[in-house]
């Protein structure tokens, strides 16, 4: 008799944070494209922060849960291999953008180092903050989306079975 393995609370948990990543990147994208660059500013240090909080209690799922094989056959595995493919590499890159690209607005507003920088080095940094952000947040955005989906796969869509 086969029958859906029941799932830990903390994916579920998991997979709001990444829900919340993404509408976070979504919303301070379109601050920053209105010139709302204070709104933009805070909603992406609130999409940093769910995101560190989902790295947390990922890897505290892990460390306590181990992993989940996908089981279903056919296409489909190939389709969740393919994506999970993708978005591990880049989820492993993420923090590493993530911060240098916040690190860069942060001394570009002067809101980190004001008194000594003058307005050509925070133009500078500022230049910096956003050819960075031009990789940092399709790829941010990314691993949120495919997080979600693969969690869908998984446990919803198709859940592992056993025996």
């Amino acid at each position: 008799m086969m029958f859906a393995m029941t799932s830990h609370p903390l994916v579920h948990l998991n997979a709001a944070l990444n829900a919340l990543a993404t509408a976070l990147l979504i919303v301070g994208i379109v601050f920053v494209k209105q010139g709302r660059l204070q709104l933009h500013a805070r909603t992406m240090m609130a999409a940093f922060g769910v995101s560190c909080l989902f790295l947390i209690s990922y890897l505290v799922y892990h460390w306590m849960a181990g992993s989940v094989k996908f089981t279903h056959p056919g296409v489909v595995r190939y389709v969740y291999l393919t994506i999970l493919l993708t978005h591990v590499p880049l989820a492993a890159t993420v923090p590493f953008l993530a911060l240098a690209t916040i690190f860069l607005g942060l001394r570009g507003t002067g809101v980190w180092g004001a008194g000594r920088f003058g307005k050509a080095a925070r133009v500078s940094y500022m230049a910096r903050h956003r050819r960075l952000a031009r990789w940092t947040f399709p790829i941010w955005l990314y691993v949120s989306i495919t997080g979600v989906v693969v969690y869908a796969m998984l446990y919803h869509l198709w859940p592992p079975v056993a025996e």
